[in-house]
């Protein structure tokens, strides 16, 4: 059975007529750190903020201070952060036993005269299987979007930072848009919990409240007024998916198809679903050419240098080029040609977090949505299509890639790339260890 019966997807969407000089687009994670905590000092009605997680470190204290500063001095303002309620309730991988960020929502609550309300969301029940992957923040009649979470390396607080897209949409139809699915798909939910205050409850008790919680999530969809006139200008369309076949991957895939000359993609964890693997050769067939970004894997952020201990995590970046290795030895003939452009992103010793999708002079993606197995089934994903039939944007749009690009190299060959057998003796040792007992495909499908 097709995944798409036919390509008809993108001339239906409903969107949000948008102005070309509504859109901004930041360069760097120190810019969206200063954008963020500026735009939440200011803010006069309303602030919400969707991210994996918000961390207990030097950054993530910053902008909780800057939330508790802005109700302190404006009561009314109404703000709502959305986080992973499993990952907000344990501690850093690798770490030992930690008690999570909770525990320090719950410090912060009581130390402050006022109440900014932290909710956990619980896409399933066990963490591995799903997670809130929701991006972007509304303050006011803005909207930042962004893959990143905020944490030090995230927002550049020191010397190391980690590299995303930085997008504002001046836009209020689609702030009104976003914080309406908040409170009706979201909120509403007998299985959302707040986090800041005590004894929240346990996940097992609220097993099947998460269960029937994320079968209403596979058919939530954000909400665009039906008469919002001509669909022939730049306009921006929300997107939301969950599970298998969501209407999120049904985009992406038609994106790829219905490009004619030029594809670029971006993902950190370079492991594509078949689907999308299968509409990048029928794109190569057709003579599209298609540059995709990947970031190095010492650029990854599970990669721990040989010289430190091993833990499992640290497989990860050599699983992912492994992937990467595979996919380029197949299509070699592509790569010798010009056509297909594979580009390993590194900077020092800051790590690479982008993704997305850009196709023809046209489309452009914002997502948080990481392009594998994982959020085409298992984490809620959401994501921004910008749609430019007259070209309004070509000049931001192509600056923003060419930021991304300095950074970069191509692969010549599938050979640049290292093979297995010179891995790290720890890492080469459990890749064995996973090949023989016939996890690996089990792997891709979770990574």
């Amino acid at each position: 059975m097709p995944f798409l019966a036919k390509r008809s997807v993108l001339a239906h969407l409903p969107g949000f007529p948008l102005a070309a000089d509504a859109v901004e687009i930041l360069d760097s994670a120190a810019d969206f750190r200063r954008c963020l905590l500026e735009r939440i000092a200011r803010a006069e009605r309303r602030i919400s903020l969707a991210a994996l997680y918000l961390q207990d470190d030097e950054a993530g204290r910053e902008v909780l201070e800057a939330l508790y500063a802005a109700k302190a001095s404006r009561p009314a303002l109404e703000i709502v952060v959305l986080v992973d309620w499993l990952r907000a309730q344990r501690g850093l991988i690798g770490a030992g036993k930690q008690p999570g960020n909770a525990a320090w929502y719950q410090a912060e609550r009581l130390a402050h005269g006022c109440e900014v309300p932290i909710y956990g969301v619980p896409v399933q029940t066990r963490e591995l299987f799903g997670v809130l992957h929701l991006k972007g923040f509304v303050i006011d009649d803005c909207v930042i979007y962004s893959g990143a979470s905020l944490n030090n390396v995230y927002l550049h607080k020191f010397e190391r930072y980690r590299h995303d897209r930085y997008h504002l949409l001046h836009n209020a139809a689609l702030a009104d848009c976003l914080q309406r699915f908040i409170h009706q798909a979201i909120l509403a939910s007998q299985a959302v919990h707040r986090l800041d205050l005590p004894s929240p409850p346990t996940t097992r008790s609220i097993g099947r409240a998460i269960r029937h919680f994320r079968s209403r999530l596979k058919s939530a969809r954000y909400e665009v007024p039906a008469a919002l006139g001509s669909t022939d200008g730049l306009r921006v369309c929300p997107l939301v998916g969950v599970g298998k076949r969501n209407p999120l991957s049904q985009v992406l895939c038609e994106l790829i198809a219905s490009t004619r000359q030029q594809l670029t993609l971006c993902t950190p964890y370079f492991n594509l679903p078949p689907i999308l693997s299968r509409e990048i050769d029928k794109a190569l067939a057709r003579g599209v050419k298609v540059d995709i970004i990947i970031g190095d894997k010492t650029a990854n952020d599970f990669f721990i240098p040989p010289s430190e201990p091993f833990k499992i995590i640290a497989a990860l970046p050599y699983l992912y080029e492994i992937s990467l290795r595979r996919f380029a030895k197949q299509r070699q003939q592509a790569i010798d040609r010009g056509q297909l452009n594979l580009h390993l992103w590194k900077d020092g010793d800051n790590t690479y977090h982008l993704k997305g999708l850009w196709a023809d002079q046209r489309y452009t993606l914002l997502t948080g949505n990481n392009l594998n197995p994982r959020a085409f089934r298992l984490d809620l994903e959401n994501a921004l299509l910008i749609d430019d039939p007259h070209q309004q944007l070509v000049g931001p749009r192509q600056a923003e890639l060419t930021q991304i690009m300095q950074h970069t190299r191509r692969i010549d060959s599938y050979q640049a790339l290292q093979k297995p057998d010179d891995y790290p003796d720890a890492v080469s040792k459990f890749l064995r260890r996973v090949s023989r007992v016939r996890a690996e495909r089990l792997l891709y499908r979770i990574l």
